[in-house]
């Protein structure tokens, strides 16, 4: 047991590891077309840079955008806009300019040349990632299983799709997994250097997406947890800034811990103000709180399992079981079993485990719209944890549980393999259950998704580059496109004539259609609410004659 805890202990295997999945991601980003939220996020990040305002996408803090454009400024992309038209610009901006400002910077640059550079430091956001799970894993079960629990991450599909994007999802699931990680070892043993390491987390957090303000209530119930499971000091000392937790009383050590916790808020002030370029206006990210969401249709109907509504529930829960591998849901319901026995961990380590996902979970149910598995990316990493629990539990049986794990693992393999490159439509083969088995695949469910779920879940936009390779070696047809995305489609030849589900509601002239797995959706769903099995319902039991990138279905109306 110990030759085996020093190999997965060993940084050439976690490494190495971490090295495989960088660069499965960028083979898997280099053949993917901008998604739809990129373009708006690379031309505000640049227009900080170049311009010294923060009026575009004003509703998502700095960091990230910042953190996508520090590559082309090192290359030397150029801003298409100029001065006398950016002064002219109101404050806030029209919704849509986001957007084409963004696609201008693709169209003056090159859209994939961009998108590579811009990419390329969220390949490594991911990998760090991947590195603070295995690091923490190891201090709190040990390194079997932190390797355990890193390699599925590295194999789940859902990462491996937003890894590279230039957007919020992945960056900031790596601030809070930081901020989690270093409040432990904060409350593991008191320093300011600690506590001042926790403050920085905690601004990068806030400085990636305005969803880390739950962190805040979040770290109060760790720190009052800490209180109340940290034994006091011997002999008995008084509870300091620095050390809230040395004196024997609770009330004592829990005000000491409240104020602990609000010089991290005074270090993550700063680090807020410094992403904003020490504007002259204090409130400059309180005013971009109040804008969040500023981009969303208030009147859009989200859609799951053929139905619309303003708001779904169940709609992550039911986004995680079905886009998440079984064999991973399997081995997490495992570790998380065990993990809620009494003797298997310390209780304050168990509240660290559970109560973050938890809240992040919750407060993504109750307050976003329901757009996408994407928002519950921060709760994945602790879903790994558990997952990883469960594998090395299975493999410390020995027998037939050791086969069991090994084959578990092989499926996540497959998984991952299946769906190569266009992991961000995977579904699992419950999507196909129980009436369309036909469907399942080497690519898991994915042929069932639409039939679920529809947005980003299915279609984010890109795969043009894929329907542009498919197209080009065929006979040119005059072609309808429906399509999910914010990148006019020129820039990457495609000249096809664009169409939206209205025009999908009755049945269209004949010629050739290419759908998004967006468009499917919600055309399958509309129509469906409209005619049920009727002949109204013209597209029910049409198959597509091909399916490219997992993304784009192609319909040839006789």
């Amino acid at each position: 047991m110990g030759a085996r805890r020093g190999v997965a202990g060993h940084p050439i295997v976690w490494g190495g590891l971490l090295v495989a999945f960088a660069l499965q991601v960028l083979l898997a980003a280099r053949m993917k077309s901008a998604t739809f939220d990129e373009p708006a996020h690379i031309g505000a990040g640049l227009s900080y840079f170049r311009t010294g305002d923060f009026k575009l996408n004003a509703q998502h803090p700095p960091l990230l955008k910042e953190i996508g454009a520090l590559p082309l400024l090192a290359i030397g992309a150029r801003w298409p806009v100029p001065d006398a038209i950016w002064r002219q610009v109101s404050d806030p901006p029209p919704v849509w300019l986001q957007w084409q400002v963004g696609s201008e910077v693709l169209a003056a640059n090159g859209p994939d040349r961009v998108l590579f550079w811009s990419r390329l430091p969220f390949i490594g956001l991911a990998a760090a990632l991947g590195a603070c799970l295995y690091l923490w894993g190891r201090r709190l079960f040990g390194a079997g299983t932190a390797l355990a629990a890193l390699a599925l991450y590295v194999l789940d599909p859902t990462i491996v799709a937003h890894a590279p994007l230039v957007a919020t999802d992945v960056g900031f699931a790596f601030f809070v997994l930081l901020f989690t990680a270093l409040l432990w070892h904060y409350c593991e043993h008191r320093t300011l250097r600690r506590l001042l390491w926790c403050g920085a987390a905690l601004g990068g957090a806030l400085g990636a997406k305005f969803s880390a303000v739950f962190l805040l209530p979040i770290a109060l119930i760790l720190v009052l947890a800490a209180a109340r499971f940290i034994p006091a000091a011997v002999p008995r000392q008084a509870s300091n800034l620095v050390d809230p937790f040395l004196a024997p009383g609770l009330f004592t050590r829990s005000v000491w811990g409240v104020w602990a916790l609000l010089a991290m808020g005074a270090v993550a002030a700063v680090v807020v103000h410094a992403l904003y370029f020490f504007p002259a206006n204090p409130f400059v990210y309180l005013e971009g709180l109040k804008r969040v969401n500023a981009d969303h249709d208030t009147t859009y109907m989200a859609f799951m399992a053929g139905e619309f509504k303003p708001h779904f529930w169940t709609y992550y829960l039911v986004a995680i079981l079905l886009k998440e591998p079984l064999a991973l849901l399997a081995l997490a319901a495992i570790g998380g079993w065990r993990l809620l026995q009494r003797d298997t961990m310390a209780s304050l380590d168990r509240t660290f485990l559970w109560v973050p996902p938890a809240a992040i979970f919750a407060a993504y149910t109750i307050f976003s719209d329901n757009l996408g598995i994407r928002y519950m990316i921060p709760v994945l990493p602790f879903l790994h944890l558990a997952g990883g629990a469960g594998l090395a539990a299975i493999l410390r049986r020995g027998g037939w549980g050791r086969v069991a794990g090994i084959a578990l693992l092989a499926l996540l393999v497959m998984a991952s393999a299946g769906i190569h490159p266009d992991h961000l439509s995977y579904f699992n083969e419950a999507a196909c259950l129980p009436s369309d088995l036909a469907g399942i695949g080497a690519d898991g469910g994915t042929r069932c998704g639409p039939s679920w779920l529809d947005d980003s879940n299915v279609d984010w936009g890109q795969g043009l580059k894929q329907i542009r390779d498919w197209s080009a070696g065929r006979p040119p047809v005059h072609t309808r496109f429906a399509y999910f995305g914010s990148l006019p489609p020129e820039q990457y030849g495609i000249a096809w004539e664009r169409i939206g589900t209205d025009d999908l509601r009755e049945r269209p002239p004949a010629g050739r259609y290419v759908l998004s797995g967006h468009m499917l959706a919600r055309t399958r769903a509309l129509l469906r609410l409209q005619h049920g099995d009727g002949p109204g319902n013209w597209i029910a039991g049409l198959r597509p004659m091909a399916i490219v990138g997992h993304a784009y279905y192609v319909y040839d109306l006789p």
